[in-house]
């Protein structure tokens, strides 16, 4: 054995024992041994000069890549549910020496977004958008070691490739940084993949206040009420990250550098900003909702008002047909109605009528209740 190789061997030899290597994924299960389904595990290991990305079928891989690489990205994908999934989270678990408290946190997928300091590594829970024009958000477990950033993500899609392309063609400071500004990266990417869908809820809310101002629509209550439940839905997954990047900034955490924490301080910022703009969101569509039915109570009331208005002009000439309606016989008394016995009867009867119509027509004018919202008659 040639003298170079011997340092590389004693440095896999040191890595196999400090991770508990297996040389294949199995689980163990009571007293019985059985073989699960390997999970799809994608790793990308680099440093200045490189990197290397595969997929790894065997976990005794992993040595030879913590042993050449400065920093490690372990991602691990799901591929089976219910019992079988914990005992895979276990496996890994005890892989890389993780505390079996965030074992829990890794198999129920609801968790809201915090940090978790413990003896060895560091964990954080966040909630990432998976699709840009849809409000679903899931769960990213994150451990950060000294050489590694160990992800398990609750679907096989995340917001992660410029993380991965920039790792890639070496831009940016990744490739020159430690495993702590890999997981400002990705804690960045995730803050940052909500402006997209931002930026959508932004134009649906300017499309919705043009209808509400220029014509009057009966869906537009269930598109603000949707828009408001999507505002609410991304505050919910957003406003504990912002807790969780503030602890992150300002705790003292050894595995974190203070430069990192700079950059994190700036991811901070962009959740602060999101916030804002999602109250602004909730604002806005809760003053829209208030036109709306402001709108809706105006034309409701130009309604009743045209009503009203026709109900009155024909209230004068009701009162004159039906007092000519009445049955009285004019020839038992002279007052029982005479008039009726007029040659030109029917013709005062209608004139009448046309008076008394204009006549109101005039009085409601001169009162100004005619005039519509523009002063216009």
């Amino acid at each position: 054995m040639t003298s170079d190789a011997r340092p590389a061997k004693r440095k896999q030899e040191r890595i196999t024992a400090e991770f508990n290597m297996p040389g294949r994924f199995d689980v163990v299960s009571g007293s019985h041994q059985t073989l699960t389904a390997m999970p799809i595990i994608s790793v990308i290991a680099y440093g200045p000069e490189g990197y290397v990305e595969k997929q790894v079928t065997d976990m005794s891989e992993l040595i030879v890549l913590f042993a050449n690489w400065s920093v490690t990205w372990v991602n691990v994908d799901p591929v089976v549910e219910g019992p079988e999934a914990r005992l895979v989270i276990e496996k890994f678990a005890k892989i890389f020496n993780l505390h079996e408290l965030v074992v829990e946190d890794i198999v129920n997928v609801h968790q809201r977004s915090k940090v978790e300091e413990y003896e060895e590594h560091l964990f954080v829970v966040t909630r990432m958008l998976i699709d840009k024009d849809e409000v679903e958000t899931e769960q990213l477990s994150l451990f950060l070691g000294k050489n590694f950033v160990l992800t398990f993500r609750e679907v096989p899609k995340d917001c992660l490739d410029s993380v991965r392309e920039k790792i890639r063609k070496g831009r940016g400071r990744v490739r020159q940084e430690k495993a702590d500004y890999l997981m400002y990266a990705i804690i960045d990417a995730v803050v940052d993949s909500y402006f997209p869908l931002l930026t959508r809820i932004a134009e649906r809310i300017d499309e919705i206040e043009d209808n509400v101002l220029e014509k009057f629509e009966e869906d537009t209550p269930s598109e603000m009420y949707q828009i408001r439940r999507d505002v609410l839905s991304i505050r919910k997954a957003i406003w504990p990250a912002r807790e969780a990047l503030n602890s992150l900034i300002r705790d003292t955490i050894p595995l974190v550098s203070d430069t990192t924490r700079l950059y994190l301080r700036d991811c901070h910022d962009h959740s602060v900003r999101i916030i804002d703009l999602l109250e602004m969101y909730r604002e806005v569509c809760s003053a829209l909702m208030e036109v709306h039915y402001t709108r809706a109570s105006n034309r409701l009331n130009e309604v009743m008002k045209s009503l009203t208005l026709i109900t009155t002009l024909f209230i004068p000439p009701t009162l004159i047909a039906g007092i000519y309606g009445m049955n009285f016989n004019t020839s038992k008394s002279p007052f029982n109605m005479p008039e009726l016995e007029w040659y030109f009867g029917y013709p005062t009867a209608i004139l009448m009528m046309v008076i008394v119509t204009i006549a109101v027509l005039i009085f409601l004018n001169y009162k100004g209740w005619l005039r519509t919202r523009s002063g216009k008659r």
